[in-house]
């Protein structure tokens, strides 16, 4: 099984900015009300979706305003690096070697910044994610290389890894 396989099997579409594919495979259809300020209006209760990164497209560094769960499905192990507000930085490894500490699933607390891509040598890894509330395109954001590596000097050699 290839990537293009993948993509063509789930009609995945390029995810944009972050980059990776993905198709949502779940959005509830109850709305969440009177959430925190960070929200602009209503969302829903969760979302899912299935994605695939490859050696050229795969997760930049970036943040959501809600808490995630990344799940390994199959394929090549994922490095994942999170940097939280206060500046602490974590790798692990999500993959089915549990014998070596990969991990099937992890979990990303909102506004952590965060990024996964292959271990070299990988071909791809097929991941899902959920979101709760609900993903929406403008809860997303993007790196700014300058101002990421300014407030997280220390972390430049991995961020520099994931832009």
């Amino acid at each position: 099984m290839t990537p293009e396989d993948i993509i063509k099997f789930f009609n995945m579409i390029p995810l944009p900015n972050e980059g990776g594919y993905y198709i949502e495979t779940y959005r509830s259809h109850e709305l969440l009300n009177n959430l925190p300020q960070r929200y602009q209006g209503q969302r829903c209760f969760s979302t899912s979706i299935l994605y695939l990164i490859t050696p050229a497209s795969f997760s930049k560094l970036h943040k959501v305003k809600s808490d995630e769960i990344f799940h390994f499905h199959f394929g090549d192990p994922v490095e994942m690096l999170q940097i939280t507000e206060t500046g602490q930085v974590q790798t692990l490894i999500l993959g089915t070697n549990f014998l070596e500490n990969q991990k099937p699933q992890a979990i990303v607390p909102k506004d952590t910044w965060q990024a996964a891509k292959l271990l070299p040598g990988g071909n791809f890894a097929l991941l899902g994610c959920t979101v709760a509330p609900g993903f929406e395109f403008a809860d997303y954001q993007h790196a700014d290389k300058d101002k990421i590596i300014m407030q997280f000097p220390d972390a430049k050699a991995l961020i520099e890894k994931y832009l």
